[in-house]
């Protein structure tokens, strides 16, 4: 398949492309810049220049692809208002890739968020939040799904709290940033708050599976750790840093503080049968170990 991938340059993305090209695909990678371009290019991929707002740019690609896994997100969360026009940004870009799709039965993964469920651990049939800070989200994913009706094999990929790669990124990545910023390796409220998580090369295995297998309308969970407590997650940055652990407020991490703060626990159970999908990368607190002081 060649396959049209947005946000192939990042964290997932650079996983998800040698996973592609690895399994007998080929790929077209959005490239917002021209060291965006050569890192694509490099890993094996074909630059196709161009950003999220870019519409027509998106429209050339899907032109061009068997399938569609749309990554690209500005993560900006610097205040509600960068978060805001990012959601945005990412709605529209979603809802073209849609249209372009329409009546074509060519597959389209787009990536979501693990929801939240009182007292439980989500499942694959939990509905996504649809407000909050990034409820434009979770409308989006929805509105994707809903071309599963049009004859587009639209499915969507719900990654945990975070997507770590040698001790970087997702939320835990957050917190190790503020770290180094503030001198506390902090956590909000008491810390017990559970969070799910994934290694990046596994999260990659189950985009490629998705577009492979997925029927059209279908939710997967991309979670190899159900929910480690953030205290735990606080105290390995904080050694590994070190620097103290303490509780601090959930205004500290900005727009995102009451996500940081709540208990969200996820399953996978659903995806791991149907899809065959087995999680085989490091898990987050022992790939923790390797950040840096």
């Amino acid at each position: 398949m060649h396959v049209f991938v947005t946000g192939g340059t990042g964290l997932i993305g650079s996983a998800l492309v040698a996973e592609l090209l690895g399994n007998g695909h080929s790929v077209l990678a959005l490239a917002r810049s021209d060291a965006s371009a050569l890192a694509a290019e490099a890993a094996g991929a074909q630059p196709l220049r161009g950003g999220l707002a870019d519409l027509d740019v998106l429209r050339s690609g899907v032109a061009r692809a068997d399938g569609v896994i749309h990554l690209a997100f500005a993560n900006d969360f610097s205040s509600p208002d960068a978060l805001a026009k990012a959601v945005a940004e990412e709605s529209a870009a979603l809802a073209t890739l849609g249209e372009e799709l329409v009546g074509s039965d060519r597959p389209l993964v787009t990536c979501s968020g693990t929801p939240q469920v009182p007292s439980r651990a989500s499942t694959e049939a939990d509905p996504v939040l649809t407000d909050g800070p990034v409820g434009g989200r979770g409308r989006a994913v929805t509105a994707v799904l809903g071309l599963a009706s049009r004859r587009v094999r639209s499915t969507a990929v719900r990654l945990p709290r975070t997507v770590h790669h040698q001790g970087n990124g997702g939320f835990a990545g957050l917190l190790a940033d503020i770290a180094r910023r503030t001198g506390v390796s902090g956590y909000p409220g008491d810390g017990a708050q559970r969070w799910p998580a994934v290694h990046a090369l596994d999260a990659a295995v189950l985009f490629r599976l998705a577009l492979e297998q997925a029927e059209a309308g279908t939710s997967w969970h991309a979670v190899a750790d159900e929910g480690d407590q953030v205290r735990d997650i606080a105290a390995v940055i904080g050694r590994r840093l070190g620097l103290p652990v303490e509780s601090v407020p959930p205004e500290t991490y900005g727009p995102l503080g009451p996500i940081f703060a709540s208990d969200q626990p996820s399953s996978s159970a659903h995806t791991r049968q149907a899809l065959g999908w087995e999680p085989k990368h490091p898990r987050l607190l022992e790939d923790l170990e390797n950040i840096q002081p």
